[in-house]
């Protein structure tokens, strides 16, 4: 289909250690599981509000595999640019179709920087298929001027 795009643009942290699993051909795939939050202000209470979603990350790139198994941890600050994806299994013990939508970083349209650096000028952290990165302000962005005007 002309005139379609699908891109996701993630920044979260790790909710557990990468999973590095090897495939049938004997290439490396991992796994994370990202936390993305929004937080805001109750209109009504006045209280502060947080919802975090999370996300299934797949990579099958062998070089970005190696730094995610070396670097990446628990915790862990990342921003991730990859292709959404839904498969389909069948789940064993009860024969229902199952469904799994995952983020998936494989070929020349994925990146995966890593924002936890040890100093604030340290690029070192920079690890892409693509060699980009996010704009420095998209970065310093402060939640706190963020609009409270959500309808939630």
């Amino acid at each position: 289909m002309a005139g379609s795009l699908n891109k996701v643009q993630l920044i979260g942290r790790l909710g557990a250690d990468p999973e590095i699993k090897q495939m049938v051909n004997g290439k490396n795939v991992a796994r994370l599981s990202i936390a993305t939050s929004q937080s805001w202000k109750d209109k009504n209470s006045g209280e502060r509000k947080e919802k975090t979603e999370w996300h299934r990350i797949v990579i099958f790139n062998e070089g970005l595999v190696g730094v995610v198994q070396q670097y990446l941890k628990k915790g862990a600050n990342v921003y991730v640019e990859g292709q959404l994806s839904t498969r389909k299994w069948k789940d064993e013990s009860t024969g229902q179709d199952k469904y799994s939508t995952e983020v998936i970083l494989q070929g020349y349209n994925s990146n995966l920087t890593m924002l936890d650096g040890r100093s604030k000028g340290d690029n070192s952290n920079l690890v892409s298929e693509n060699k980009s990165s996010l704009p420095e302000e998209n970065l310093n962005q402060d939640k706190d001027d963020l609009d409270d005007e959500i309808p939630f």
